[in-house]
């Protein structure tokens, strides 16, 4: 790398997009799967792939949830 000019942090964004997208490949797409092969925390390697350029280009999130609703108190009987 030196040969060709490219310079440590270059260096070091084509080793990381490598690893993650062979680790990404091994397990199907599976970020969890992915990111404990590689000892990096799921936001971590969901922030890489953003950076990178990475998969499909969508964090999956869970869907929001419902407002609560309160339970009506029951009136005492008469």
């Amino acid at each position: 790398m030196l040969e060709r000019n490219i310079f440590l942090p270059e260096a070091i964004e084509i080793l990381e997009r490598s690893m993650i997208n062979r680790a990404l490949e091994q397990h199907a797409g599976n970020q969890c799967a992915a990111s404990k092969q590689l000892g990096i925390h799921r936001n971590t390697l969901q922030r890489k792939m953003q950076e990178f350029g990475l998969g499909n280009g969508r964090v999956r999130r869970k869907p929001a949830t419902r407002a609560v609703r309160t339970k009506k108190k029951k009136s005492p009987a008469a």
